[in-house]
């Protein structure tokens, strides 16, 4: 069992011409990892693969994200998104991420995901964090753990509602900025 990370406010960026990739099974255990993903997270080889994906989770990061995440993966959609992962020695760092299904020869059946993530505009951290913030503050008011993504979900779309777009639209056009 992986020990508890303590998170510190240590920020490591990646580098703007650098890329984190990776591929899990389907269940999110790790089955490929390259080397700035293992050198940004601190993270040897052998103690990624094999291990679930969320071993980078940071606690800032709210559940109604993965919730959204893997909502569209298993619709057989890719996934556009700002996460914030947490390093072996607690420090973070912010990416842009993009998850796709990955299938067999045949593309009829998923046999994993595949993740390419890369540095996102500060600009963009900036519009995202409070709204993950504020997600975060709605799951932990939440009645249970299970209602918590839910919840925070529904803040999103609503945010999302008063703008007038789409969540893939917001995420893209903050990229672009």
């Amino acid at each position: 069992m992986q020990a508890r990370i303590t998170p510190t406010s240590e920020e490591r960026k990646l580098d703007g011409d650098s890329f984190i990739v990776s591929r899990t099974d389907t269940s999110g255990k790790i089955t490929y990892a390259n080397r700035t993903f293992m050198e940004l997270s601190g993270f040897p080889e052998r103690e990624l693969l094999g291990i679930q994906h969320n071993i980078i989770r940071h606690p800032d990061m709210p559940r109604g994200v993965f919730h959204f995440l893997w909502e569209e993966l298993n619709a057989g959609r890719e996934f556009f998104g700002y996460v914030k992962n947490l390093c072996k020695d607690g420090g973070y760092y912010w990416v842009f991420a993009n998850v796709t299904p990955d299938h067999d020869t045949q593309a009829q059946r998923v046999t994993g995901y595949y993740s390419v993530r890369r540095r996102p505009p500060e600009s963009a951290i900036a519009v995202i964090e409070p709204v993950y913030q504020e997600m975060l503050r709605i799951e932990q008011a939440a009645a249970s753990k299970k209602q918590a993504p839910l919840d925070s979900r529904a803040y999103l779309e609503s945010f999302l509602e008063d703008k007038d777009i789409s969540y893939e639209q917001f995420v893209l056009g903050l990229y672009r900025a």
